[in-house]
């Protein structure tokens, strides 16, 4: 099924490359960067261990898990009241209730600027509105999505303890945080705001570890050399073509290349 959160680095567009199929696995699905999570839809494994470090996306998936009918009311009352003005009243707002806040994160995610999740220092969203007004969205399907995510270990935290769980028989999915804008210059630079070097050498670490273990690892990661020489010890990278849908306009949107590493 298609995933109910957009989120950056999503990775539907390598679901639909003829050239791209997931391994076959008899234990757990593992996914440390959880994010839209397009893979886990797509799989739709019955043994999940499903985990990333913001806890309010985590949060959301909890309650779609336990109480997707609450979510989806309060979504279609923030439909109703959708405007320029609200999306700020709401962006600001602080909900207790648990489906509040999953229904809130939903409408902010859907109404933002590019689908995008960003904090400032004090840990509060601050992404300006964007140009979609559709909240409530026609494919939406909270109670499938409920059912697949009923037997799913879901999780807030680092990547690291969530991969050195994984044995043999496990497929682990990993799709850190990492941009494509600068495969060419600054990449070590840039990437440091989002996923730190030491986060990219502890990652290669786990995943030698989680391989020796038994267990089949798929990595996506950037096209740049430094990962390319970082893994070469445990396997090849194969370059795969993709078009970038981050820039504000359509026009300013070019193809790109990422790398694909099967443990």
């Amino acid at each position: 099924m298609k995933p109910f959160i957009k989120w950056a680095g999503g990775k539907r567009w390598l679901l639909g490359n003829p050239n791209f199929s997931l391994p076959s696995f008899s234990g757990r699905y593992i996914e440390p960067f959880l994010g839209g999570g397009a893979v886990f839809f797509h799989l739709a494994p019955s043994n999940a261990i499903l985990s990333d470090a913001n806890e309010r996306l985590i949060a959301t998936y909890r309650s779609i898990r336990d109480e997707w009918q609450l979510v989806q009311s309060s979504l279609a009352v923030f439909q109703t009241k959708h405007s320029k003005e609200f999306y700020y009243e709401e962006r600001g707002r602080c909900h207790t209730a648990s489906h509040l806040r999953a229904a809130q994160f939903l409408y902010l995610n859907r109404t933002c600027f590019n689908g995008l999740y960003r904090e400032n220092l004090k840990g509060e969203f601050n992404v300006p509105i964007g140009t979609k007004t559709q909240v409530v969205l026609p494919d939406d399907d909270f109670e499938k999505a409920s059912e697949l995510l009923a037997t799913a270990d879901l999780r807030s935290g680092d990547f690291e303890p969530v991969i050195a769980e994984a044995q043999d028989g496990d497929l682990v999915f990993v799709d850190p945080p990492y941009t494509t804008a600068h495969n060419v210059n600054g990449f070590v630079k840039y990437n440091q705001k989002i996923f730190t070097w030491d986060d990219q050498k502890r990652l290669m670490n786990s995943i030698g570890s989680a391989k020796r273990r038994g267990a089949k690892v798929v990595l996506t990661n950037a096209d740049h050399e430094s990962i390319h020489t970082l893994y070469a010890d445990l396997g090849e990278a194969t370059v795969v073509s993709r078009p970038s849908v981050i820039s504000g306009t359509v026009g300013s949107r070019r193809g790109t290349t990422e790398t694909l590493f099967i443990f």
